[in-house]
C-alpha cells in the first residue's frame, strides 16, 4: 500500500497553512496514498508564545481537529495529523499532539510529544519546555498499512521510546528539525530507527525558510526496514510517496532476526 509524507514551510498564520495542507493532502490522495502524514506544527510555526497558546484546542473539539477529520473523510485516507497545540493540565503551557484519523474521519489515536527540544548554539536557542507540557505515554495504532508507532521530531534521538512501542510495521514521525541539527543528524537517526526496529519510517518535515526567518531542515523521507531511502525531498513544499510492502518487512526480519535476538 502507498504511504505519503507532506513537506511544508508553515508560517505564523493558521488560515494559509490550512489551505496549503489541504492542497497537498489532496495531491497525496490523488497519487494513491492510503496513509498520509503532515509535518510537526503544520498549522503554525513562528507565532508568538501567546498566539500558540491561543490556538490551543480542547481534545475532541476545535477547528484544527475538524480540519484533519474532514480531510481524512473527504479523501478516504488515514491521516497522521502532524502536530497541533492541545490544552493540557498546565494552563500556561500546551501539549504538542499528533492525532491520527481514519478514513471515515474518526480519531484513531493521539500521541503527546514526550521529549522536549532544548538547544543553544550562538544566537540559535530553543527551549520547548518553557511553553510545552511533556506527554507521558507511547502510542501505537493499527492502520490499513499495519501497526504504526507515533513520535514527534526530537523524540527521534531517544531509541528507548521506539523499543517501548514493541514490534511495529511503520514509524510515523512528523518533525520540524532545525537546519543546524538536521544537517548533522537527521538522516542517520531516521535510518538507524528503521534498521533497529526493522520497520518503515515515514518522516514528514518542515523544510525551508519560514516567513519569520527560521530555517528548517526538510528532507522528508520514506525509509524501508533495511535502511534504504525510498523517497526524499530536500527543501520546499511537496509530497513524496512510496509503497509499504509487508513482504519486505518479513524478509528483513527473517534474514536478520534481530528483534527476536533481543535480550534486554
Amino acid at each position: 500500500m502507498k504511504i505519503a509524507a507532506i513537506q511544508m514551510i508553515s508560517g505564523p498564520e493558521v488560515a494559509p497553512n490550512l489551505v496549503t495542507a489541504a492542497r497537498l493532502i489532496g495531491e497525496a490522495a490523488a497519487r494513491g496514498a492510503s496513509l498520509v502524514a503532515l509535518p510537526e506544527y503544520f498549522p503554525l510555526i513562528g507565532a508568538t508564545d501567546a498566539a500558540r497558546l491561543a490556538a490551543r484546542e480542547t481534545a475532541g473539539t476545535g477547528p484544527l481537529q475538524d480540519f484533519l477529520a474532514g480531510m481524512a473523510r473527504q479523501h478516504g485516507i488515514w491521516l497522521v495529523g502532524g502536530s497541533i497545540p492541545l490544552a493540557g493540565r498546565d494552563p500556561g503551557k500546551l501539549l504538542n499532539s499528533c492525532l491520527v484519523f481514519d478514513d471515515q474521519g474518526k480519531q484513531a489515536a493521539r500521541y503527546d510529544k514526550i521529549h522536549l527540544f532544548g538547544f543553544t548554539k550562538g544566537a540559535e536557542h530553543y527551549d520547548e519546555a518553557a511553553t510545552i507540557e511533556p506527554g507521558e505515554q507511547v502510542v501505537t495504532v493499527d492502520t490499513p498499512v499495519g501497526r504504526a508507532g507515533l513520535a514527534i521530531c526530537y523524540d527521534l534521538r531517544f531509541p528507548e521510546l521506539f523499543r517501548a512501542l514493541g514490534p511495529i510495521d511503520l514509524l510515523a514521525l512528523p518533525a520540524a528539525f532545525t537546519d543546524t541539527t538536521g544537517r548533522a543528524h537527521w538522516e542517520m537517526l531516521l535510518r538507524a530507527r528503521a534498521v533497529e526496529n526493522q520497520c518503515y519510517v515515514l518522516a514528514a518535515a518542515q523544510g525551508g525558510q519560514h516567513p519569520t526567518g527560521r530555517m528548517t531542515h526538510g528532507n522528508s523521507m520514506i525509509i524501508d526496514p533495511w535502511g534504504d531511502i525510498l523517497a526524499r525531498m530536500d527543501k520546499g513544499e511537496g509530497v513524496i510517496t512510496a509503497e509499504l510492502d509487508p513482504a519486505r518487512i518479513a524478509e528483513v526480519r527473517s534474514s536478520l532476526p534481530a528483534l527476536a535476538h533481543r535480550k534486554l
